[in-house]
Formats: structure tokens, C-alpha cells, sequence
């Protein structure tokens, strides 16, 4: 231990520290300074991004000794005012995990240049990872930073809608405030950490756990399946759970949890695990969806024979006959890999004990089921368990499954002590889920005009060691895989198959993705071979209101033809100038995309209900319920902003009160683009109904218009004024003077044995252009230029659509280029490869507004369609360049370059 002094933020600190310790950890741990964030402890996400002497450095990386007598900024230092209210202002911070380290970096640069250029900002930023925003807004905000920036007027009463508001939460991302799952942790906490499975495959067994404990000085307990109350499953469907919170004697796959060890916080730099008494016995293990369905494969699962965990399928018509007469079909084989969700922010949370209630915090996107789970796991009482969600950094899907919740709360009762973990972020990326890996086939046939007569689909979708969110897309992707398109006939067919790979779960589209890229490849293929233009062939084939969908469902406010018309005028200009620009180019060339996506919002012909409470204390404060989690998609600033216009009053009046088990109403998951249509209409509801009961009592007509006036509620029609005073009421069992509370639940119709029915009540569409250029002697691709455009139904917030297409657009170009999780080679952000600053092509958004009644105000979800479109666009536009048709994915250069060649060699 050594005393070394340093500033920080201007003010002189000393420490007794080890000085190796991480600069990262010192000024979380020891100075409290938890605005530096840490992602992965390896100098790859940026994260914890602090200044020393002026200089920007990843403090993960530093060690502390090297800062003696050093100046170190954090954002807890950082005064740029102006530059966190560009953040706001123009929609840079979503979740916020990165946030800081932006804005720390940004103001060095910004000393330097005042009023630096994109390539300036790029370059400056370039080592600090974002896995929401896309960074196109992060690099506006940095430029536009010091220029005077008009002051933004706050919407008046019932015009919230299409304002595009700050993010409601935002002050906290861009001050370094927000608190995530690994941040405020007690001074009494314990810590836990999880011994994990080094094979994919493999019965287990323990020696003499309590000797090794005994010889280990600050090790408090060590946790089994064994020490596990209550049923020892979990999953996120009630009739596919499986999955143990700690495995018990036999593991599924690399990086599942057998063992808790709960420590002191001051024995874990000595902790090691290596001389931990199992004993593991591998066995040959299954990792691909062929070899999973050999007859004599073992089996995953005794009860899912063939290692099936589920099969959707959607047919309509006679599809072997309209092939057969078709003029045109083509046929295409394409594989996917498995893709990262690759959040800056590991899973992480806290547990303690409040009484006899259990109360966990930590990074979630569902927190209603985790409470549920939880409950089970530990053999609790529902209402013995409580669930303040932290802010969550990113979750695109995977936090919707358990991850720390139940060890936390399994070590905090055993122990009596306040519990935390935080994943590594190794750990996180081994033992949590992935998007599917799809091996699939198709067949598409059209006629002479180009009109589609049929399609056979079937995908082989590799769901993992457990079921996490397999049957969702296995159903999904049948009702999805035509596109928004008209067909004569269609067989679909989508399975869920196990093996002994990590689970794979939901991720932004629930395998719609995957089946996207394979329909919209042999559309291009008709394209070419009837001699029609790519984008004609799609407009000539698209719903319209009134057609039927492939489940025979009838469709109404269907915005794919507009969608496609927005991008015409560019599509037009790109192949007049790609081809000047070919004629003269040999090495490189250019090319051009396009591709089309539909989405249903919310479940598959299943309940996903959302309430909203709200009401108005004796005081005459108007409080909104919400708990519909907001994981950087903008929830508690969208579902806020229905609720104003609902019911009639400013924004500004609105006090919000978040997700919370104890507090607030269930919102439902974050996830299938849901929570701005269901919460959203749930919201519009308890605005309507707590406007209506407070018209009754001021004895005025629905076109009165309301304040919050002294305490007061004021209704004003006609010249005529009311008063309603809260005080004078009595309250309700919430506190509340007057109160409203709806539910919304999407009225849908399940499936019959050939996919027919209405398996969703709303849809949103999209169709995005992308232009590439593609070196012919490397096989590399840069992405120039995407134009997206997406009918929203009715734009709530039109920045944080914006925000959610561009970083939607981000992780689709990943998807296509370069992201391929390897079980036990990419478990980290430096061979995993996500896109940079750098890969991020000039984004134009198209807003297309054709309000489904359904909705609310019209509004449809967005934040999964935005992907689905990317990578076949990419795709696409590599094959206009270079003739070379890739269907394995990522189109990694070695991959095009093959494929290039193939071409060349015919």
C-alpha cells in the first residue's frame, strides 16, 4: 500500500492504495466517483474515460501510481454546460453508460478546437464505444456544441405530441448522476462471484467446499444448486421453463453457473478460483442445429425430442403448384452466426434485505417478471419481493432474461447482508443470450410482370442450451419472413432447435432479422431476372390497406408504398452517379440496396397487457405511474408526453414516477417494439379517464381546457372558469385526491394449426436504401450512405425516433459486416467487433406518419424495425457493386472476396 496524491477536479486527494490498483476502481471505490463507468477492465469499451493532465485516457487501463501529482478530470468536474445541454438538445445520450466518457472526451477536444468538424469529433471520439445512438448524434452535439443554440419552448397543453422534447431523464446521463446497476453499492456490502463452467458440455461434482472456504479468508459462503429454496428454474414463457439459476451436476453450456462464492470486497484482489474444489467430467458436446437433429444426437432436454424446442409454421395456398407456374424463381441457401448484444454495461445489481422484503436493484428490462422469477427461485411470497430497476445501460433484448437477480437475492438472505455482483465483461458475454444463428433456405417464384406467386421458407433457427425466447422466434419469424408483400401462396416454417451453445434469446427482432436477409436477396433475384428495377419490383408487390396478410389477416394503415416512394429521389440520383463513378474505378466500386421490413408490435397472439396510474395528491401534484422500463429507447419521455396530450395539461406539470414493483403498475417487457403503442395506449386511456372525472366534477365539456393552478386543478370553456380544489377530497388507498388507472391489452386472435389468424393488432414498416463501395482487391466494405425511411404511424418525439433508427441502423450494419460471436474466442470488445465512429455512414431518416387507429394517437412501435432492413440492404447494394451474392453472414472481406471471385471465375 502506498499514499499517493493526486487532483481530482480541482481538488487535492491523497489515497492508501496499492498502486496497481486501476485508476477506474480508485475513483469509484475509494472517492466515490461513480460517473467514470467501467465496461470491460481492458481498454476496449472507453467507458471509464477520464482526462489526466489535459489527456484523455481509459482509466481501466491506468494504474494509479501513474497519476501521482496528475490533474484528473471526471464528468463530475466536467462544467461544459453547454455542451451537456448539446446533448440534450439534440438526442446524443440514450441509455447514458457511455455518456460521460463522450462528454469528458468531447470537452478536451472542444479546448482545442472550439468548433471542430465531423472528422474532427470521429477521430477525437473514436475510442469510446456506443452501442444505442448510432453516433450520429453524438457527433452533431460535439460540433454544434459551442454555437448559440435558440432556446427550446416547452410545448403548451395538449401539443406534446411531435414535439421533439429533451429526454425527460436526461439532465442525469450528461451530469454522470444516473446510477446503473453496479453503482451505490453500501459500505457493508458483500460481494459475489459466480464459478462458471469451462465446458460446453459436462457432468460436474464438489469435494470438500466448506475446507476450501475455511482456507480462504474472506470468503463469507459458497451457494449451490443445493442451497436454492425453491424451484430452481426460470425462463421468460411459462410453459418452456428450464434453465436453473445454479446448474446442478451437469452444465448445458460454456459459461453456465454452478457455484456463488460471497466475499469481502477487500479479499478480491486475491480471489482466485482455480484451486476451487470441482471436479468437471466434459463430454462431447453438440454446437450446430445439423448435428443436433442426427437420430442418435443426445438429447438436451428429455421431454423436447430431436432436441426441438418448437416449430412455427404459417401456410396459405398451394405453393408447390404457383412455383411450378411461375416465370421466375430463384432459390438461395443463407447462414447467420451468432451476434453479441454487446451493451457497454455489464449486468450488475444489489440485494438486501428491508425487513422480511427482499429488494434487489439492478439493470433489467423486464422488472415485473424478474420479480416473479425471483419469487419462485427463492421459495418467496410475490409480494416478498421487490424490484427497483437501476438504470440499464443497454439492453436490445438480453435483459429481459434473469441474470444477477435471483444469486443476489440468494446471498443476501443467506448472508444478511446487502449482496452485489457485476458481471466481467468476459462473463457477460458467456453466460448471457445471443440472436439466433439461422441456416436457412427459400424458394420465391413471380410471374412475367414481376408480381410474387409463392414462397417456401424454412429456417433451422439454433435456440441454445435453454429456451430463454426460442418459441417466440420460432412463431415470430413464419408470420414475418414474406416481408410486407403479397403472395399467392406461402409455407413458412421455423425451428427452434437446442444445443449446447449459449442460449439464444431475444434481440431487436426475434429472428425477423435473419429471415429478412434471405427474402429480400432472392426479391433482387427476381428483380434482375424480369428485367424490372429493384425498387419497382418491391412497390409493385407491397400491402396496401385492405390486402391480406399471410395469416389471412386484413391489413389497415400500411405505410411500406410510402416507406419505398420516399426513396426514390435518391435511389434515382445514386445509380446515375455509381455508375460514372464505376466506369472510371476498377479497384473500387460502388453500389447500391434496398430492402423492405414489417414488424408486429408487442407478443404473438398472446396477452401483453401495460397499466398506467396516475392521479392528483391533496396538494394538487400531478403524479404518472409508469412502469414501462426505458433502456435508452425513451419511454418515461414518449409514454409522458401521450399522457400530457390525453389528458389536457403541460408536461411540465407532470411528476413521473418510475418502474418499481412496490410503486408502480406492471408496464409490461421493453421488448417487440411495444411500450409506445401498449403502454402508450394504457397511458392515452388513464389520460382520457382522469381528464373525464376531473371535467364531471368541474361540470364542464370535454373541450375545456386544463391547468394545474396553487394546488389547484383549473378548467376553463367558453368564458366560464372552474376550480377544482384536491384538498377538499378524500383520498384513495394510493394518496390520491382523484385517480385513474387503464390497462391496454392488444385484442388479438391466436394461430391455428396453419398460422391463421391475427397474431398482431398493430404494424410498422419500413423500407431503407443503403450505398456501399467495396474494395475488389481486399474484399472490404464501407458503408457511404443509408437513407431510412419508417412509418411510425404518428410521430411522438421525432428526435428519439430519429436516435432510435440511426442506432438501429448501427447494430443491422454490424449484423451484415462484422459481428460473429465465437463461444470461448470473441468474449470481449476487442475480437468481438462492434461499429465504431468510424463505420458509420452519413444517415438520412424519413418519418412516414399513417396512423393506425389502433394506436396511440395513431402511434406504432419502431425501435425493432429499424434494424430488420440494414444488413439485406447492405447485402444488396455489395452485390449491385461487385455481382457477388453473399449468403453467409457477416460479409466478412475474406467472405466477399470469395464471392467476388466465384463471380469472376463463371
Amino acid at each position: 500500500m502506498s499514499l499517493i496524491a493526486f487532483s481530482v477536479n480541482g481538488t487535492a486527494r491523497e489515497v492508501e492504495v496499492d498502486p496497481g490498483k486501476r485508476l477506474s476502481a480508485v475513483l469509484r471505490e475509494d472517492l466515490g466517483l461513480l460517473g467514470t463507468k467501467v465496461g470491460c477492465n481492458a481498454g476496449d469499451c472507453g467507458a471509464c474515460t477520464v482526462l489526466v493532465g489535459g489527456a484523455v485516457v481509459n482509466a481501466c487501463l491506468t494504474p494509479v501510481a501513474q497519476v501521482a501529482g496528475c490533474d484528473i478530470k471526471t464528468i463530475e468536474g466536467l462544467h461544459e454546460t453547454r455542451l451537456q445541454a448539446a446533448f440534450l438538445r439534440f438526442g446524443a445520450a440514450q441509455c447514458g453508460i457511455c455518456t460521460p466518457a463522450m462528454l469528458v472526451a468531447a470537452s478536451a477536444l472542444l479546448a482545442e478546437s472550439p468548433h471542430p468538424d465531423p472528422e474532427e469529433v470521429r477521430a477525437a471520439l473514436g475510442g469510446i464505444l456506443c452501442r444505442c445512438t448510432g453516433y450520429a448524434k453524438i457527433v452533431k452535439a460535439v460540433c454544434r456544441a459551442n454555437d448559440p443554440l435558440p432556446a427550446k419552448a416547452a410545448p403548451e397543453a395538449g401539443a406534446a405530441i411531435g414535439a421533439g422534447v429533451d429526454r425527460l431523464d436526461g439532465v442525469a446521463k450528461v451530469t454522470g448522476e444516473e446510477m446503473y446497476g453496479a453503482d451505490d453499492w453500501p459500505a457493508d456490502v458483500a460481494l459475489v462471484r459466480a464459478l462458471r463452467s469451462p465446458h460446453h458440455r459436462a457432468g460436474f461434482s464438489f469435494g470438500d467446499i466448506e475446507g476450501w472456504r475455511q482456507a480462504h479468508p474472506g470468503v463469507l459462503t459458497v451457494l449451490t444448486a443445493a442451497d436454492i429454496p425453491g424451484d430452481n428454474l426460470f425462463g421468460t414463457i411459462p410453459a418452456f421453463v428450464d434453465q436453473p439459476a445454479l446448474a446442478d451436476g451437469h452444465v448445458r453450456f460454456k459459461g453456465e453457473a454452478v457455484a456463488l462464492i460471497v466475499v469481502e470486497p477487500e479479499a478480491t484482489d486475491a480471489f482466485d478460483l482455480r484451486g476451487f474444489p470441482v471436479v468437471w467430467t466434459p463430454q462431447k458436446p453438440i454446437l450446430d442445429v445439423e448435428a443436433a437433429q442426427v437420430p442418435d444426437a443426445p438429447q438436451l432436454h428429455e421431454d423436447r425430442k430431436g432436441n426441438l424446442l418448437l416449430a412455427g409454421k404459417v401456410r396459405h395456398g398451394d405453393v408447390a403448384a404457383r412455383l411450378a407456374g411461375s416465370q421466375f424463381v430463384a432459390s438461395a441457401k443463407v447462414e447467420t452466426a451468432y451476434v453479441e448484444h454487446a451493451y457497454i454495461e455489464p449486468e450488475a445489481g444489489l440485494a438486501w434485505m428491508d425487513g422480511d422484503v427482499l429488494v434487489i436493484k439492478a439493470c433489467t428490462q423486464a422488472p415485473v417478471m424478474d420479480q416473479e422469477a425471483t419469487a419462485t427461485i427463492l421459495d418467496l411470497p410475490i409480494g416478498r419481493v421487490r424490484i427497483i430497476p437501476s438504470a440499464t445501460g443497454g439492453g436490445f433484448g438480453a435483459k429481459l432474461d434473469l441474470s444477477v437477480q435471483p444469486l443476489i437475492g440468494l446471498a443476501a438472505i443467506r448472508t444478511g447482508r446487502p449482496c452485489a455482483m457485476a458481471f466481467s465483461r468476459g462473463e457477460s458475454m458467456a453466460s448471457t443470450t445471443k440472436r439466433h444463428p439461422a441456416r436457412m433456405q427459400a424458394r420465391i417464384g413471380c410471374d412475367a410482370d414481376g408480381r410474387i406467386t409463392a414462397m417456401d421458407f424454412t429456417g433451422g433457427f439454433n435456440t441454445g442450451a435453454y429456451a430463454s425466447w426460442g418459441p417466440t422466434v420460432a412463431n415470430r419469424v413464419p408470420v414475418h419472413a414474406s416481408g410486407p408483400y403479397r403472395m399467392q401462396a406461402y409455407s413458412s416454417e421455423a425451428r427452434a432447435i437446442h444445443t449446447n451453445g449459449p442460449s439464444a434469446g431475444a434481440f431487436r427482432g426475434f429472428g425477423v432479422p435473419q429471415a429478412a436477409i434471405i427474402q429480400e436477396i432472392l426479391f433482387d433475384d427476381l428483380a434482375l431476372a424480369s428485367g424490372i428495377d429493384r425498387l419497382e419490383f418491391r412497390l409493385g408487390n407491397a400491402f396496401r390497406d385492405g390486402d391480406k396478410s399471410q395469416t389471412g389477416q386484413v391489413l389497415e394503415a400500411v405505410g411500406i408504398v410510402e416507406c419505398l416512394e420516399a426513396l426514390r429521389p435518391r435511389w434515382l440520383a445514386a445509380h446515375k452517379e455509381n455508375a460514372e463513378f464505376n466506369t472510371r474505378n476498377e479497384k473500387v466500386k460502388r453500389g447500391i440496396g434496398v430492402a423492405s421490413c414489417w414488424y408486429g408490435c408487442g407478443n404473438t397472439s398472446l396477452p401483453n397487457p401495460s397499466t398506467i396510474r396516475a392521479g392528483i395528491t391533496p396538494k394538487g401534484k400531478l403524479v404518472l405511474h409508469q412502469g414501462a422500463m426505458d433502456i435508452g429507447q425513451g419511454a418515461n419521455t414518449v409514454i409522458t408526453q401521450i399522457f400530457a396530450d390525453a389528458l389536457g395539461v403541460r408536461l411540465a406539470d407532470i411528476s413521473l414516477i418510475g418502474p418499481d414493483t412496490m410503486l408502480t403498475p406492471d408496464g409490461g417487457k421493453t421488448s417487440a417494439s411495444r411500450q409506445t403503442y401498449v403502454t402508450g395506449k394504457a397511458a392515452e386511456l388513464a389520460g382520457r379517464a382522469l381528464r373525464g372525472k376531473i371535467l364531471t366534477r368541474c361540470n364542464m365539456g370535454d373541450g375545456a381546457q386544463l391547468s394545474l393552478q396553487g394546488g389547484a386543478v383549473v378548467a376553463k370553456e367558453s368564458g366560464h372558469e372552474a376550480r377544482l380544489d384536491p384538498h377538499a377530497l378524500s383520498v384513495d388507498e394510493n394518496g390520491y385526491a382523484i385517480a385513474a388507472e387503464e390497462s391496454y391489452d392488444p385484442p388479438t386472435k391466436p394461430l391455428d394449426v396453419n398460422g391463421q389468424g391475427i397474431p398482431y393488432a398493430v404494424y410498422g414498416y419500413g423500407a431503407q436504401l443503403a450505398e456501399v463501395e467495396v474494395d475488389m482487391v481486399l474484399g472490404k466494405v464501407k458503408v457511404r450512405h443509408i437513407q431510412a425511411a419508417h412509418d411510425v404511424g404518428r410521430v411522438i418525439n421525432p428526435i428519439l425516433a430519429e436516435g432510435q433508427i440511426e442506432g438501429g441502423i448501427a447494430q443491422g450494419l454490424g449484423l451484415a459486416l462484422m459481428e460473429e460471436y465465437i463461444p470461448g474466442r470473441t468474449e470481449n470488445l476487442h475480437d468481438y467487433l462492434i461499429p465504431t465512429f468510424g463505420d458509420m455512414p452519413e444517415i438520412k431518416s424519413h418519418l412516414i406518419e399513417k396512423p393506425d387507429p389502433e394506436g396511440p394517437f395513431g402511434a406504432k412501435g419502431l425501435g425493432e424495425h429499424v434494424l430488420i432492413p440494414t444488413a439485406p440492404a447492405i447485402l444488396n447494394a455489395i452485390r449491385d457493386a461487385t455481382g457477388a451474392r453473399i449468403t453467409q453472414l457477416p460479409a466478412l472481406p475474406h467472405r466477399v472476396l470469395r464471392a467476388i471471385r466465384e463471380v469472376q471465375d463463371v
